[in-house]
């Protein structure tokens, strides 16, 4: 054991967590209407709690339990044979436990945003479960746990390139998120702006913050790629805010606060792949495209498909993910089949699986509230509680 790197990602751990809690709770919440900001709440805490079970139960050991090809087995369910003095290269195993952990919290809480202000609690719950277990923790061990896509697999000794989830987080849960946005339809009233743009802006700067854990922590190491990972993940992250505000004014004549923001994320996304092989001005290169090509995913997903992701989920997250990907190959870090081939794997087997829970799912809860639960709001038909109450 290390202590240096054991003591930085105990720090990374708790800064991946700050990303959900309460980070990613406050994005989401201020950008839908006050009537349905605690369901928001609610889904990103309930994800949260529920995944640390499930990555507990059985979803470290399909991760990481073992050196199969497709999965790692059940092994380590329950951290079975795992104890303090149990060795993952340098670190406490049970620190790499609750390390990735995090990130198995985060990734089925990113699809939140695509489905908020209309779908039950109860399908929320029942299709993250199964997500987490069925799609997120197999990719996890094909790219991250020695399985099929990683070096020695179907791509020959150099394998996949993802140094901090461009594929295992932001793929997966941008391709989810797209799906169940449009099994679901859109939402009644969709032409709303966000009823808390300031509450968005607090919970952009904590994902930033949170990020550095995300991307730094990756190295697993306290040393100078871990220092280099930080500083590429700022970069990218201040190049994407002003280019998304700058593309805004040119197209629209103003610069708003949520688009700075959203910018902030989609730089955020697009240089997590990268973050471990790249430099400083590939970072710049890397968000500086990032703010607009995400923004234009939005209009695309938006206006052209007509889909509503209502968060822009897969066109911030999705798309910045993939992007950062194929840049790996790009700056020469990585080679064009494993990055592109293993995108379009982990695109095929996330969307078959995704159709799948989904279908399962709405045999057992409902996936849409009703007409009248939506008009008035899920927290106070869902939950009982209001977010504001304008006149004690």
């Amino acid at each position: 054991m290390n202590g240096a790197d054991t003591a930085w990602i105990l720090v990374a751990t708790a800064l991946v967590l700050f990303m959900t809690l309460p980070g990613l709770a406050l994005f989401y919440g201020g950008l839908v209407r006050a009537r349905n900001v605690l369901s928001v709440f609610m889904h990103v805490y309930a994800v949260a709690c529920l995944m640390s079970l499930l990555w507990l139960v059985a979803g470290y050991s399909i991760a990481f339990g073992g050196e199969g090809s497709l999965w790692g087995g059940l092994g380590k369910a329950f951290l079975n044979g795992v104890d303090s003095e149990s060795l993952s290269g340098t670190l406490p195993e049970v620190l790499f436990f609750a390390f990735q952990m995090t990130f198995a919290i985060i990734t089925p809480a990113l699809i939140v945003g695509a489905y908020v202000e209309r779908i039950g609690f109860g399908f929320v719950l029942l299709f993250s479960a199964l997500w987490m277990l069925l799609v997120y923790a197999p990719v996890t061990h094909w790219i991250w746990g020695g399985g099929m896509l990683a070096d020695g697999g179907i791509f020959g000794e150099t394998g996949v390139r993802d140094f901090a989830g461009g594929i295992v987080v932001h793929e997966t849960a941008g391709l989810a998120a797209l799906i169940l946005a449009m099994f679901l339809g859109p939402r009644r009233n969709r032409h709303t702006p966000p009823h808390n743009p300031g509450m968005v802006m607090i919970g952009a700067g904590m994902l930033w913050v949170g990020w550095f854990g995300f991307n730094g922590g990756s190295q697993l190491a306290a040393d100078g790629g871990a220092a280099m990972a930080i500083t590429v993940t700022h970069i990218s992250a201040a190049a994407a805010s002003l280019t998304w505000v700058l593309w805004e004014r040119i197209k629209f004549g103003r610069a708003s606060l949520v688009g700075l923001v959203t910018g902030t994320i989609a730089g955020l996304a697009s240089i997590t792949p990268a973050s471990g092989f790249v430099g400083p001005v590939e970072a710049l290169l890397i968000g500086s495209v990032a703010g607009i090509l995400c923004q234009e995913a939005v209009n695309l997903v938006r206006n052209t498909l007509k889909i509503d992701d209502t968060l822009d989920v897969f066109a911030v997250h999705g798309v910045g993910g993939i992007f950062g990907t194929i840049m790996i190959a790009a700056f020469g870090a990585g080679s064009w089949a494993a990055q592109l081939g293993s995108l379009a794997i982990v695109g095929v087997f996330t969307a078959v699986v995704t159709v799948a829970i989904i279908l399962v799912v709405k045999l057992v809860t409902p996936l849409r509230v009703d007409q009248e639960t939506e008009t008035n709001g899920l927290d106070l038909s869902v939950h009982g509680e209001r977010a504001y109450e304008f006149n004690s």
